[in-house]
């Protein structure tokens, strides 16, 4: 058995893990922490695993040696401690921001602050793993891909990487739930400020452009990226809208021909496109708790440009599912290990 521990367990990404390596088949979920509730049940704030545990919150002095250390930190922590949490784990997976961008300059743009251990930016490996796959195999440390990031890089490459696209402008509208906000209550997730709302609060410099554009740096294409982001009334899924240009006459035979060639052999890449019914695209209502991506298309011959629809969990496919996925494939597990659950319907 993998003997597994979560630093930062009492948020909402923490609490998806712990339902999902609670019923990993080849883990053994040893010590998780919360520094501000020592001693309670995890359940006291994750309800949902009531009878499914009995582990309670511990502090990071009390961490042993385990094999894998999943971190769910804010923003801007875990790099201060990467250093101790290595001499716990040979292998880590870091959910977090701080070590995504593979340039300390595209870091400090994006988050403006400076990164206090740009030393070990190089030995994480991006966790998406359609792309790294060979080298999520060989690394002991990834770093989870941001929520909005997975669904726009998966939704662009295949068409950035056969040329299929320009590499700008690529715009991508993105529909926020509420969950990506975390746990923590603001003026702004007060429900009579939260309910009904269609909030647009990053029309621009949303912070995983920089993750997007390192990924979709392809041979020669620089994408530019221009991300817009809105909350809507959703507590968990992601839906990107993205409006590219087609380079030359490309048609969808060409479009079908990439997602196929890049994503026919994927456990987790589902292309949705149909003729009729209330799910022709991508819905993020129904991937609740799975580890799907759903991707679509459409061409629009009047404007010249093709629309590209991606939905997830921000919470599965987002974050703590994905995260998952790389560790079966660190451990050399069939990628779908832990994360088998197909979503309800109607729900």
């Amino acid at each position: 058995m993998i003997q597994a521990s979560i630093i930062g367990a009492s948020g909402y990404a923490g609490g998806e893990l712990l339902r999902i390596l609670l019923g990993h088949q080849k883990v053994n979920l040893r010590q998780v922490t919360s520094q501000s509730k020592i001693g309670e049940l995890v359940s006291s704030d994750h309800p949902n695993l009531r009878g499914a545990t009995r582990l309670i919150y511990e502090s990071l002095g009390d961490l042993k040696k385990c094999d894998v250390l999943f971190v769910s930190l804010p923003n801007g922590i875990s790099m201060e401690y990467m250093e101790k949490f290595q001499k716990l784990a040979k292998k880590i997976i870091d959910l977090g921001t701080d070590f995504r961008l593979n340039s300390i300059q595209d870091w400090e743009t994006w988050y403006q602050i400076p990164h206090k251990n740009p030393a070990l930016l190089k030995q994480f490996v991006y966790g998406l793993p359609e792309l790294h796959r060979k080298e999520i195999q060989k690394t002991s440390y990834v770093a989870g891909p941001g929520c909005e990031a997975t669904v726009s890089i998966l939704t662009l490459w295949p068409l950035i990487k056969h040329k299929l696209i320009l590499p700008e402008p690529i715009i991508i509208d993105a529909k926020m739930s509420s969950s990506q906000a975390g746990n923590k209550a603001t003026a702004g997730s007060h429900h009579p400020e939260r309910t009904g709302v269609v909030r647009s609060y990053a029309p621009t410099g949303h912070r995983h452009t920089g993750e997007v554009e390192q990924e979709l740096a392809v041979g020669a294409a620089r994408p530019k990226v221009a991300i817009s982001a809105t909350a809507i009334q959703m507590v968990r899924g992601l839906l990107v809208t993205i409006h590219v240009v087609p380079n030359k006459n490309v048609t969808e035979i060409d479009i079908w021909k990439a997602y196929r060639q890049e994503y026919g052999r994927e456990p987790f890449i589902r292309i949705i496109k149909q003729k009729k019914g209330i799910y022709r695209y991508p819905e993020p209502k129904i991937l609740q708790g799975t580890n799907f991506c759903d991707i679509g298309f459409e061409i629009d011959s009047h404007t010249k440009r093709i629309v590209l629809i991606g939905a997830i969990d921000n919470l599965t496919r987002g974050t703590a599912g994905q995260a998952v996925q790389c560790m079966n494939i660190m451990f050399h597990l069939p990628e779908t290990t832990g994360l088998e659950f197909p979503g309800l319907h109607p729900i």
